[in-house]
């Protein structure tokens, strides 16, 4: 458990981060600066992975699982002028998103771990991410999966409002152009997250991926 320490602890932060930035809108409201920390899981999971094996990464995993589901214990205790600051489809969604995805992107990862250093972590978390962006926006907002009881779903009701995607695409409903905006960001991350996958799997392994 000592060896994947730091693994857990950031996870942990970038759990508690994201929960506590996502309140925080920018773009007109499409993203939240949640949206770029949220990704950096994706991260932590891959080095894990990397260095110690499916075992260990499966377990950092499990850590931020937990840590985010007592956030959002926490969030939906914290009252706010429109409800609580975590309503009940938002906490379900984002716990089983999170969970499905994270191992998702454990298992892709081990089974193309072979060949260039970069294969792994870009294919696992753009598979991964794709997963969890699917799952957290179809529970937790579409009127198909309406089924957490009338307060629950009046708690999300405005993301069914119709808009212009993206703010100037044909009209659909708000939370198709949220989840599209969050997809786009954890692409661009993927990219950029390679970088520092390389540098800290070199400095923990002392020996180059």
């Amino acid at each position: 458990m000592t060896r994947i320490l730091p693994g857990v602890i950031a996870m942990a932060a970038i759990v508690v981060a994201s929960n506590i930035l996502v309140q925080f809108l920018i773009l007109d409201g499409l993203l939240t600066w949640g949206a770029f920390t949220y990704p950096l899981a994706f991260l932590v999971t891959d080095v894990m992975n990397r260095v110690y094996g499916v075992g260990p990464a499966r377990r950092v995993v499990v850590a931020g699982f937990v840590t985010g589901v007592i956030c959002s214990l926490i969030g939906s205790q914290i009252m706010l002028e429109y409800g609580p600051a975590v309503p009940l489809r938002i906490g379900v969604a984002s716990g089983i998103a999170f969970l499905a995805a994270q191992l998702t992107d454990v298992a892709v990862f081990d089974r193309v771990r072979s060949g260039r250093w970069w294969r792994a972590p870009l294919i696992s978390t753009l598979v991964g991410s794709a997963l969890d962006t699917v799952l957290f926006f179809s529970i937790a907002f579409s009127a198909t999966l309406a089924v957490f009881g009338t307060a629950a779903n009046e708690a999300t009701a405005w993301a069914l409002d119709p808009m212009p995607f993206l703010t100037f695409g044909p009209m659909a409903p708000l939370w198709v152009s949220l989840a599209f905006a969050d997809w786009l960001v954890k692409l661009a991350l993927a990219l950029v997250a390679l970088f520092p996958f390389r540098a800290i799997v070199e400095k923990i392994s002392a020996q180059p991926v």
